[in-house]
């Protein structure tokens, strides 16, 4: 069955946050927003409305999370790591630093004077590795490692629990002039082939992720990323999760839209209709398509071999990945989430409740921006009062992302 749209967004409500643009532009004056944008999928820095707080749009201490639990030795005794929310908030930082990292470097700006640093160093961590596109100098991901020595300063004596030891972050699309070509590219590699692997991106992430795993363990990297760059993320992941090694992998507006998906929509379709017309001739086990019984049994292996649950967050509103959120017809389970402790425990009972059947962990705000720009945007996952529902279930689209790790894969498009 194909997937269907999701529901009409209702009005927009009267938002908190301002879209700085279509496409995160070149400098302007100091207090003024920036340009952003997106494109193939692709998503733009968004800055945070506050005309009372000075500063560039894009300083943490403007546009960043507000209410941060102040680094200091209680994080040894009761770690806001364990908290999802500053975990999902964290993550998100990191993703806007690697916007900001290649902001910064086509400004010829340091680590002195950049506006990158500021979103890693709250949480004590430090960018040990950059990724960089070899074919135009970009920056499209980074590895940031926890920064012990600054987390002493701070009498944090060790790393709290749940804090990972490395974190790969990527980064989606900018519409600038020296990124605009690479990154577009992969756009379009994704909308025509659902597939990645013929990037040298994807080569330059898995092979920084394999290198990170192997030095701390896949227990202690986590893996994020943002619109094009979740859809690395995923990517690279599954490459692992076949191998046998999970990563815990945080995948925000990931792109959902591709040629092949409509073709393969169209497909399912006609197959629907044969089957109806063949509706009345009863059908023994043995006389069914081998296409279903395969897809039958590649469900039960899912469900009885899985051990890696990436976690995706969605927008209804934003039509680039709100496919992800059309359910399988399997059991689906929807719990209210908020930022209080009695939520997350209610969340995680009921997550454990349905262990058996979960397949990925997919986060759809259910109170948020309703404009694209700002459905799309990275900003809405650090806010204050985010609400969420989490669906713990294997959606069409989740189904087929996954199928692969238990199936043969189809060959990928030659790398360039």
């Amino acid at each position: 069955m194909a997937i269907d749209l999701a529901p009409p967004p209702p009005p927009p409500l009267a938002g908190e946050l301002e879209v700085a643009g279509a496409a995160v532009g070149g400098k302007k004056e100091e207090g003024e927003g920036e340009e952003g944008g997106v494109c193939g999928g692709e998503a733009v820095v968004v800055a945070a409305a506050d005309a009372e707080v000075e500063g560039h749009p894009y300083d943490f201490h403007v546009s960043g999370p507000r209410n941060l639990p102040p680094p200091n030795w209680r994080e040894i005794i009761r770690s806001s790591w364990k908290d999802p929310n500053y975990k999902r908030m964290v993550m998100a930082c990191f993703i806007q630093a690697v916007y900001l990292l290649e902001l910064d470097r086509q400004d010829e700006k340091g680590e002195e004077d950049g506006l990158a640093p500021k979103w890693w160093k709250p949480f004590k961590y430090k960018v040990t590795q950059t990724l960089v596109d070899e074919r135009d100098g970009s920056i499209y991901g980074a590895v940031l490692e926890w920064d012990r020595s600054s987390a002493l300063s701070d009498l944090i004596l060790i790393r709290p629990s749940g804090a990972p030891r490395a974190v790969l972050a990527l980064r989606g699309t900018l519409l600038q002039k020296p990124t605009i070509k690479r990154d577009l590219q992969d756009d379009l590699r994704f909308l025509v082939w659902e597939s990645l692997k013929g990037s040298v991106r994807y080569i330059g992430a898995l092979e920084a992720l394999k290198t990170a795993v192997e030095r701390f363990g896949s227990a202690n990297v986590s893996v994020a990323g943002h619109s094009l760059g979740a859809g690395f993320a995923l990517q690279v992941c599954k490459e692992l999760a076949k191998q046998g090694v999970f990563v815990e992998c945080h995948l925000f507006n990931p792109p959902s839209v591709s040629l092949a998906m409509g073709v393969r929509s169209m497909s399912e379709k006609a197959s629907y209709l044969w089957k109806k017309v063949k509706a009345s001739l009863p059908l023994t086990e043995e006389a069914l398509p081998d296409s279903t019984k395969e897809e039958g049994s590649a469900k039960k292996k899912l469900r009885a071999d899985k051990k890696w649950v990436p976690h995706l967050y969605v927008n209804n509103s934003d039509y680039i990945c709100c496919h992800y959120n059309a359910p399988n017809c399997s059991t689906t389970t929807t719990t209210t989430t908020t930022d209080g402790a009695s939520d997350e425990q209610r969340q995680q009972r009921k997550a454990s409740e349905i262990a058996g059947d979960v397949v990925a962990k997919l986060f759809v705000t259910s109170k948020g921006p309703q404009k694209f720009l700002e459905a799309h945007g990275l900003e809405q996952w650090w806010s204050d009062g985010m609400e969420l529902q989490l669906a713990v279930y294997d959606s069409k689209l989740i189904y087929r992302q996954l199928k692969s790790l238990y199936t043969a894969t189809a060959p990928s498009p030659p790398a360039k």
